[in-house]
């Protein structure tokens, strides 16, 4: 079996594109600089499915993701989170924080509604993150 985006990410998020194991997304929210980074391998739930390579590129990749979202959303927190409780896909969530975001010092997940990109936006976040990530 390939891989397949959960339909649940797919309607929620923007492609940005792929790095070598995850493909990147935007979460369609602009209340927080959002990425999730989704490995393109069939049928993972949790970290533990990966083999050993592929979990050190998850968490090199997160980490290139988090500085890229520290440097560009003068973050003071950013948060990484794999929850996987409603879209058992595994993800992982890079958050960028700040004392000034609504939901702030709790977490993002179920914290109000969310508020879509206008459409210049999110053209210029996702080809910020292009550039950014080299993707």
């Amino acid at each position: 079996m390939s891989f397949s985006l959960d339909a649940r990410l797919s309607r929620d998020t923007e492609a940005i594109g792929d790095l070598p194991l995850c493909r990147v997304l935007l979460m369609n929210d602009s209340r927080w600089p959002w990425l999730i980074l989704v490995p393109r391998r069939a049928n993972l739930v949790e970290l533990t499915d990966l083999d050993a390579a592929d979990r050190a590129r998850l968490i090199q990749e997160a980490a290139q993701t988090a500085d890229w979202l520290n440097a560009n959303a003068k973050a003071e927190k950013i948060n990484l989170g794999a929850l996987g409780n409603i879209v058992r896909q595994l993800h992982v969530h890079v958050v960028a924080r700040s004392a000034a975001d609504p939901a702030w010092p709790g977490p993002v997940w179920g914290f109000g509604a969310a508020v879509r990109y206008e459409d210049n936006g999110i053209r210029a976040m996702i080809a910020a993150a292009r550039a950014g990530l080299g993707v």
